[in-house]
């Protein structure tokens, strides 16, 4: 385990700080997390804190979209077919989801194909374009997928298809022969907002093709979709997928989690119901609602998950829900032996240095990310899970702060048969006979760029606070800054020498306990510390997000603690 942590002080301009508060009208600790988040002009914070539908930059922009609209306009006019191909995860399943169903509306007639993640594999597969071309489809459309596609994207125009590639991943340096690769990361890109989900490529592609088709009259005797009514799968797949939750992003997210909440979509209700959700927020997103749909595509076949949100209120979704429900807990168990045989094998390897690297033959490939991201957050560093399989092994990896993973691939790759993904987490092949000199290089590439400061986990805060600040007030406004997540972190403060009161265990795993200073006396929750419970002794540095606890018709301010340690004497 790290023993340390580094509190990291996240830095905000006194003057920008004063003129925020005076300019909009929000207290000091609301205004101080704003700048802190980018938003330090009055302007560009009101923008923030008011997002609306309408400040959606021009879906034109994202490169090739005019050519992927027309070949989709010709597409309805002609009534040919047209094929979805998403991916199995939770961005690829809300994506094809939200084509599908979207395209159906406009008059399309449209099939979909989601790629087993063990017999397909990563990607845009073979076997599917030659499905869809022996169907009678005359269009290929992706999502979340396809940029690195070269061999299939070849096939697809052997076969008489074209191809249009929407995707969200970095692009390899030579791009797939297609008839339009619609992806914010080229570098003619001129999207002001790069970092979208998959999902949001595709809404995008949906909003420019509704406005071409309403210019062309196509609506004047059909039904224009109202394309809101599928935020609440932009939402999900954009959670799920953990891109920044700043900029276009948090505009989708933020009125997506409104329509999640609300549950009209049958097979979002359906879903809550198994996953025991009453209100949807970022979080319940991220670890009840996204597991279940994700567990049939780690475990079984994702397709399933396309069909329980496509489902409509006279199906049988109970059944799929629960089906799913059954999967995810599974998958947990999966989950739970396959890191404790991960840990071993660190504990009983050599000395940690700036990366791990694992491999297994019993390891199944659907649960090794999840592993990968709980081993950076036991020891830190970058990890890679590899499950091997007939000379075969495939790999997910997951990164800490400041080291690029995708970029690191490209340095340290040379072994590998292929990869793709983003900074934070990427996938990866390579023959089981190439693990040991893929290890060296990847260790040699993390040596090279992370030094001994940078392997100490990060905890970031929005500065030092007295207790009496946090005032009821004070926390419902900085609610107001949700949605919550990567890019947009909740506010999280730290106070200094504090005494704590009557601390106890709850739940096995948690702490509970009050602290005092200067009059002022507030309870806190620390989730999974129950361990350092011999810790809490003398007065202590709290590192907390402050938040409102209800309880029996009740609410109060509360800490949720993240950190703690022995004030300096």
């Amino acid at each position: 385990m790290i023993p340390q942590k580094r509190w990291v002080e996240r830095q905000a301009d006194a003057v920008q700080v004063a003129t925020l508060g005076t300019e909009l009208g929000v207290m000091p600790l609301t205004a101080r997390a704003l700048v802190s988040r980018g938003q330090q002009t009055p302007q560009s914070a009101h923008d923030f804190l008011h997002a609306k539908l309408s400040s959606l930059p021009d879906p034109d922009l994202l490169p090739d979209m005019a050519v992927a609209v027309a070949r989709l306009e010709e597409a309805l006019i002609k009534g040919e077919r047209i094929a979805v191909h998403g991916d199995y995860d939770v961005d690829g399943i809300t994506g094809t989801t939200l084509l599908v169903e979207s395209l159906r509306a406009f008059g399309a007639e449209v099939e979909y194909h989601i790629p087993s993640r063990m017999t397909d594999g990563y990607g845009l597969s073979g076997e599917a374009i030659r499905r869809a071309a022996k169907g009678g489809c005359a269009l290929v459309l992706t999502v979340d997928c396809g940029v690195s596609a070269l061999l299939e994207a070849d096939l697809a125009a052997e076969l008489g298809l074209d191809l249009i590639v929407t995707d969200h991943h970095q692009a390899p340096e030579k791009l797939p022969s297609c008839l339009a690769l619609v992806n914010p990361h080229l570098s003619h890109n001129r999207f002001p907002w790069p970092d979208l989900a998959g999902v949001g490529v595709a809404f995008f592609l949906l909003l420019s093709l509704r406005r071409r088709l309403r210019e062309n009259g196509w609506f004047k005797e059909r039904t224009e979709p109202d394309l809101r009514q599928g935020l609440d799968l932009v939402a999900l797949g954009t959670i799920a997928d953990m891109v920044p939750l700043g900029g276009v992003n948090r505009v989708l997210v933020r009125f997506g989690l409104h329509l999640l909440d609300e549950g009209k979509r049958p097979g979002i209700a359906a879903l809550k119901q198994v996953a025991e959700v009453t209100k949807v927020t970022c979080g319940t997103v991220g670890f009840r609602l996204a597991p279940r749909l994700n567990a049939a595509g780690r475990l079984d076949d994702a397709t399933r998950g396309v069909q329980l949100l496509l489902g409509t209120a006279a199906e049988p979704l109970a059944e799929q829900a629960a089906y799913l429900d059954r999967c995810n807990r599974e998958r947990q168990q999966l989950e739970e032996q396959t890191l404790y045989e991960a840990i071993a094998a660190v504990e009983e390897g050599a000395a940690v240095k700036h990366s791990l690297v694992l491999a297994a033959e019993e390891w199944h490939p659907g649960v090794i990310g999840i592993v990968a991201s709980r081993l950076v957050e036991r020891y830190y560093r970058p990890t890679v899970m590899i499950a091997l399989a007939d000379g075969v092994g495939k790999g997910s990896a997951r990164s800490v702060h400041g080291f690029h993973l995708f970029a690191a691939l490209g340095r340290a790759g040379a072994s590998l048969d292929s990869f793709g993904g983003h900074a934070a987490a990427a996938g990866l092949s390579l023959k089981a006979a190439h693990l040991d000199e893929f290890r060296a290089d990847f260790e040699r590439v993390a040596a090279e760029a992370l030094t001994a400061e940078d392997l100490l986990p990060r905890l970031e805060h929005d500065g030092e606070i007295e207790l009496p600040e946090l005032q009821m007030a004070a926390v419902l406004q900085l609610a107001e800054l949700a949605p919550f997540g990567i890019g947009n972190p909740q506010p999280a403060f730290v106070c200094c020498r504090l005494d704590v009161v009557s601390p106890q265990i709850v739940g096995e795993k948690h702490l509970r306990f009050r602290v005092s200073a200067k009059g002022g006396q507030l309870g806190c929750i620390a989730f999974g510390l129950a361990d350092r419970f011999d810790q809490l002794v003398g007065p202590v540095d709290l590192l907390f997000r402050p938040e409102i606890n209800s309880f029996r018709g009740r609410d109060s301010v509360q800490l949720q603690v993240i950190d703690f340690r022995p004030s300096p004497r």
